[in-house]
């Protein structure tokens, strides 16, 4: 979420979270290698930023897991829904 509005420098990212720097370079690595954040130097800085095509793919390859939990969550309630009315009757 942090990148999602403007680039940031790793610096900038690690001090948001109580954690070495070394743990978040790690992480901005291995999300950088995925694609889902984008690099680019300027001068000694390196800024990542979010890479929202590679966002919008996984939420695409998401999506119809998301409609199948739905789709399950919502029948667990019914049935949640009808044991307890059967219990209050």
């Amino acid at each position: 979420m942090l990148v999602a509005s403007q680039s940031m420098t790793a610096g900038a990212i690690a001090s948001n979270f109580d954690t070495a720097r070394p743990t978040v370079s790690k992480h901005l690595q291995i999300l950088t290698e995925c694609e889902l954040l984008g690099q680019e130097q300027n001068g000694r800085e390196i800024y990542y930023h979010l890479n929202p095509q590679k966002i919008k793919e996984i939420a695409d390859f998401i999506e119809p897991f998301r409609k199948m939990w739905d789709d399950r969550f919502n029948k667990l309630e019914a049935i949640m829904k009808e044991y307890k009315s059967e219990k209050t009757e």
